[in-house]
Parts: structure tokens; C-alpha cells; sequence
């Protein structure tokens, strides 16, 4: 059967597969990826690997540390946590880069880490930026990143594969993050939620590496789990100038000349035929400068929609991992150039490394932005996780480069904040207000979904059951039919910090923010059956343990949060995406959904078959996403960290 690119990438670097086992979407597999990418939260997975027990890292190529989220705090505690974590690195032998280096993702690109065909993960969200040089990137939790120090693998669902085409060329002044904002306004209905998405169509080759990395980094917020680019003459040339470069620093060993030249004769490509879940279509020539929020990626307008409204502006930024590189600043330097920045604001600029402010002070675009009234602060995440200076106060606008603006992120909850491209940004803080640069088109036409659904391709599996996990289970059903079922909602925010909580209290509490009613329908060993992307929210394991605790034997839903999922599967508690079966319930009691029921007690029994990954409910059978070895052995060790001790005891 054909694979896409990306099933293709996750074959390579699985392992432990039964003999002709074909990787495909929702797949359920153990990785082993090529670099595990830490930044300062390296502190918080050194604590759980030694809780663990463990001394020793199994592969220490295959880290890489990177401190870049909060080196303006000088604090000594901080101090004494980043020296913690370099005296770590040089006992393990791990690639470390200090604060000032430069933000993570930056560092694996620029350093040779990400590679085609590659399969690079970090416990940092944006790991998705990998893709934009036709590598798998994505991300893990804490908990992955230190059972990877020791095992040197991690487990993970691939993903429904979802094909966006471009077609045509961006005009003059539009640029990457133009086209990914219009792209988060204009599908904001979830349609790629969890996805991962492969960009192809003749439009791709109008668009630079830098520009390709911008989109694959926000496919985050588009709330994908991949953004996939291929690999053409475009990326060939950008791959020859780092490979020169890490050659003149001795480090030619990680992008080598035969590796690109192997690149160039058979690139990694999708199989004629490969299955995906959805194709989008976006001509490029339709996009114009857009800008999003306030504070939300999923609205976004054309820029002529906010210029004419004059929306003042107290603060500006051009920094972080999406916007922040050498193309980034030398736009906004076109635009800023024997200009000022207009006096009520504050315009904070950073580069995305140190070696992207050397290259911008060589070419002057440093000197031109801060000429012009631009704040220096160093290479580093910064304002944009909202730490250090230049933080935005209660009653501000900002408008940024960066590739969030939830709201209170980057400040005061009571403030406002827009997303544009770094040549916008630069026009605003000139101007005061949002605006764009000069001679810009602003035009836009009425952008229309250009979207196709695919029926996914069902065929017969036959799973082997590893030992203790069973073949078969049967609980009733309890249909809880809300989409978006947050964590807060499955365990509120009143017991997630109290220490005291028992699992006789977690039960009796466990989804009251939900339905208060659930903990007196609910009975051990029931089979809750929910709606689709649930466990979104936060990423606190209480939501997984308190159903644990109240003896919830699963979890079956149509889809579920990618962080709820890797906690529950980290914690030992399986869950399994149906839906079919999501959809057949609902249906079944819809007026009771109709009426506001939020826990419908079925009576009727549910039987999972894990060998055949079939539920059989009322006579009636629908698939389910089948669990592999990976997700078993995980459940049947009681978790992830259990998995580990019993590794490190032999």
C-alpha cells in the first residue's frame, strides 16, 4: 500500500515492528528520532530522569540542550539552574549551547541537527519548524524527553495526513507568515487539527527556507502535529551553505556533501497513490498581507481591513523562533530605514541566533533598526513567552512577528495583541499604528475554503495482544457527548494544586466541572465514551489519574487532545479513537443531547476486540485506531516511568 512521505520518514525510524508491518496513518509506534531538542525546561526532564533512577544517557549525539527561554533573568537561582544543566551536558558528553546562542529551533537548523528525511523531536511546541527543511518535527512532553535520555526512543500515533497545495506565486510584500495567518483564519474549524500536513503544489518553489520554516512553525497554531515541506533546489542550496559553514567550524560531520547530493537524486517523496485525509488548496496569488487577532490566531483580516481603522500601537516586536531570522530583520530594515519609531512606542527587536546578528551587523540591517529607535535585547524567546523586558501592560496593543498571541502571553491579560510579518511590524512601529510598508498591495480578494474530504481507507488488522494486556474488554457505556472536553472540566483547577488529594477524593471530584452529576452516575470498570478533541486544555495529568482512580476502564473518543494522549498513555491508562462510534451514540440519544444531558448512562454493554480493533456496540461493529506494541507495553507497565525503572533494573 503507498505511504506519504511522512509515513515513509516514521518507517525509517521506527523500531520494534512485527516482521511487514507497513507504517500508516493512526498507527501507534515506537521512534527513535535522530535528536532530542531541550531548551531551558532540560532542568524539569533532568529531575524526572533522575527520578527515575538513571545515571546514564544511552546516546549523548543524540540530545542537544539550548538555553533560550528566559536568559535576561539573572536571578542567582536561574544562574545556578543553567550552570546545573551545562555541568550535566559536559558529564554526558551532550551537544550544549548557552544562553545567548540562540533560540532552540534556530540552533538545530543552523547547527546541522535537522536533515531530510530526518525525525527530530523537543519538548517545546514548535518543534514543527523541522519541517520546513523536509524533516518529521514534532513535539514531546517532559516525561518523553527523559525516558528518550535513557531509552533512546519514544512512542507516537501518526498522525491522518492531510495534503495542502499551493498553487500560483505570493505577490510582492506578501510573505510566509502572510500566507500561514491567512491560512490559521481562513480553516479555523479544526480541519487540521492533530494532522500532518504535507505541503506540495508549484507554489511551494516561489518560497525561500526561511520563509517554508515560518510556515511549518505555526502550523502549531493551526493545530497540526506536523508541517512538511519537500526538498527541492531551493532547500539543496540553503543545505550547501550550512554544510560550508559547519565545514569552516570542523563540523562537516553533520550535513555532509554526499548526503545532499543523495538528497538531490531521490529526495524524500510521497508514494503516487498515498492516502490522505483532506486536501486544502490555497492559490497564493489570492493572499494579501494579513495580520491576526486580537489575541487569537484563529481570527485573522487583510491589513487594509486594520489600516483604515489607525489601531494604535504601544508596543512592537521582531523576535522569536518564527521571524526572527536574516531575511526577517533585513525587511524590516528596508522599511525602517531613515525612519524613527514613532514616539509612544516601544519597538524591541532580537534576533533568532547570535550568528543572525553577527550576519546583521555585517550587512548593516542591526545598525539600521537600531538607528531608528529599535530596542536590542538578545537571541532568545523573550517577550514572546512572555519573560524579561519589554512585556506588554494593561491597556497596550502590540503588534508582533511572533507566533503567538493568546491572550496574557506576552503581558498583562488586559492588554491586546496582533500577529503580522516583520515588515509590517516595522511599518506599524513607525507609523504608530497598524500599518504596512509603502507601495504594498493591500488588496485582497474574498478568500473561499478550497477543501476535499477523504474517506479514510479501512482495512482488516490483526494486532498482537503482548502479554497482560487483554485481548478483549467489555464495560457499559457512558456517553459524554461534548466536543472540546477540557482537562478543566475533566479536573478543575480546585484540587489540581492540593498535594493532600487521595484517590478516594480524585474519584469522588473527577469531571464535577463537567457535570457534577457524573461522580453518582458513573461505576468502576464503565467505558466512557466521549465526543471529539477531548482532554484539550491544559497539560495537567490529574485528568488522566482521576479517571484512573475512579476505575474508568477507557476512554473511547472521536478524537482526543495529542497532549491528553501521551499523558494518558505515559501514565498507563489506554484510550482509543472511534469515531464511528462517537458519532452512531450520539445519534442514538440525541435527544437526550439535544435536552443538555452531559453523562448518558447507556445500560448497554461495550466490547473492544484490541486484536481486530473493533468496538461492538448493539450488535454493531466500528474501528478503532489500533493500539500497538508501543502503547501496550506502556499500559501494561503502569506507565511510561515504570517502563524505565524496570529497563534500568535489568
Amino acid at each position: 500500500m503507498a505511504q506519504t512521505v511522512i509515513e515513509k520518514i516514521t518507517q525509517t525510524h521506527a523500531v520494534g515492528l512485527p516482521a511487514g508491518w507497513e507504517i500508516h496513518a493512526n498507527d501507534f509506534v515506537t521512534i527513535r528520532p535522530d535528536h532530542v531538542m531541550t531548551h531551558d525546561n532540560t532542568s524539569a526532564v533532568l529531575s524526572k530522569f533522575k527520578g527515575l533512577g538513571a545515571t546514564k544517557v544511552r546516546d549523548p549525539r543524540q540530545p542537544v540542550f539550548a538555553l533560550d527561554h528566559e536568559i535576561q533573568n539573572t536571578d542567582p537561582k536561574n544562574l545556578a539552574k543553567y550552570a546545573a544543566i551545562e555541568a550535566f551536558a559536559r558529564e554526558q558528553g551532550i551537544r550544549f549551547h548557552p544562553a545567548g546562542y540562540g533560540i532552540g529551533h534556530q540552533v538545530m537548523v543552523e547547527e546541522g541537527f535537522v536533515k531530510p528525511g530526518g525525525f527530530v523531536v523537543a519538548s517545546d511546541s514548535h518543534s514543527n519548524m523541522y519541517g520546513g527543511l523536509g524533516a518529521v518535527g514534532t513535539p514531546i512532553v517532559r516525561t518523553d524527553a527523559a525516558a528518550a535520555w535513557v531509552t533512546g526512543t519514544f512512542w507516537w500515533q501518526v498522525p491522518r495526513m492531510i495534503k495542502v497545495v499551493f498553487e500560483g506565486e505570493p505577490r510582492p510584500g506578501v510573505t510566509g507568515k502572510d500566507i500561514i495567518v491567512t491560512l490559521c483564519g481562513l480553516y479555523n474549524q479544526e480541519e487540521v487539527l492533530n494532522a500532518a500536513l504535507e505541503f506540495a503544489g508549484p507554489g511551494v518553489a516561489s518560497l525561500s527556507v526561511d520563509e517554508r520554516l515560518a510556515i511549518a512553525n505555526m502550523t502549531t497554531e493551526w493545530g497540526a502535529l506536523v508541517g512538511w515541506f519537500p526538498v527541492d533546489a531551493i532547500t539543496l542550496a540553503y543545505l550547501r551553505e550550512r554544510a560550508a559553514s559547519l565545514q569552516a567550524r570542523g563540523l562537516g560531520d553533520r550535513l555532509s556533501a554526499t548526503d545532499i547530493e543523495r538528497w538531490a537524486t531521490d529526495p524524500p517523496r510521497s508514494d503516487s497513490g498515498a492516502a490522505y485525509a483532506a486536501e486544502i488548496v490555497l492559490d497564493l496569488a489570492t493572499v494579501s498581507p494579513h495580520v491576526s487577532g486580537p489575541d487569537t490566531v484563529q481570527k485573522a483580516a487583510p491589513l487594509s481591513e486594520l489600516a483604515s481603522q489607525k489601531i494604535r500601537v504601544h508596543k512592537a516586536y521582531l523576535l522569536s523562533c518564527v521571524n526572527s531570522r536574516l531575511s526577517d530583520l533585513r525587511a524590516a530594515a528596508q522599511v525602517i530605514k531613515d525612519k524613527k519609531v514613532a514616539s509612544h512606542v516601544d519597538f524591541y527587536v532580537a534576533a533568532a541566533s547570535q550568528a543572525v546578528q553577527d550576519a546583521a551587523e555585517a550587512d548593516g540591517s542591526w545598525r539600521i533598526l537600531l538607528e531608528a529607535g529599535a530596542q536590542p535585547l538578545p537571541p532568545s524567546c523573550g517577550p514572546c513567552i512572555g519573560l524579561g523586558k519589554g512585556l506588554l501592560e494593561a491597556g497596550e496593543v502590540g503588534i508582533s512577528a511572533t507566533n503567538r498571541n493568546f491572550k496574557g502571553r506576552m503581558g498583562s491579560r488586559d492588554a491586546k495583541c496582533y500577529l503580522a510579518s516583520p515588515a509590517v511590524v516595522a511599518a506599524s512601529a513607525v507609523a504608530g499604528h497598524i500599518t504596512g510598508p509603502a507601495g504594498v498591495v493591500v488588496d485582497t480578494v474574498r478568500l473561499a475554503k478550497r477543501i476535499r474530504e477523504f474517506s479514510p481507507r479501512k482495512a482488516e488488522v490483526k494486532i498482537d495482544i503482548v502479554k497482560g494486556f487483554p485481548a478483549l474488554l467489555e464495560g457499559r457505556a457512558l456517553l459524554l457527548p461534548q466536543d472540546n472536553l477540557n482537562t478543566d472540566g475533566i479536573y478543575g483547577k480546585d484540587y489540581t494544586y492540593r498535594d493532600d488529594m487521595t484517590p478516594e477524593m480524585m474519584a469522588q471530584v473527577v469531571m464535577a466541572n463537567y457535570d457534577p452529576q457524573f461522580a453518582a452516575i458513573m461505576r468502576p470498570g464503565d467505558v466512557i465514551v466521549g465526543g471529539f478533541n477531548f482532554g484539550t486544555g491544559s497539560s495537567r495529568e490529574q485528568a488522566v489519574t482521576a479517571l484512573q482512580a475512579a476505575k474508568i476502564a477507557l476512554v473511547v473518543a472521536g478524537s482526543f487532545s495529542q497532549t491528553y494522549l501521551r499523558n494518558a498513555f505515559n501514565n498507563g491508562y489506554a484510550c482509543v479513537e472511534s469515531p464511528d462510534l462517537v458519532k452512531a451514540m450520539r445519534s442514538e440519544f440525541a435527544a437526550r443531547v439535544k435536552t443538555g444531558d452531559k453523562t448518558i448512562a447507556t445500560d448497554d454493554v461495550l466490547a473492544l476486540d484490541f486484536v481486530r480493533a473493533v468496538a461492538t456496540w448493539r450488535g454493531k461493529t466500528y474501528a478503532f485506531a489500533a493500539l500497538g506494541a508501543a502503547v501496550q507495553e506502556l499500559v501494561v507497565a503502569g506507565g511510561v516511568e515504570n517502563q524505565v525503572r524496570k529497563l534500568l533494573a535489568g
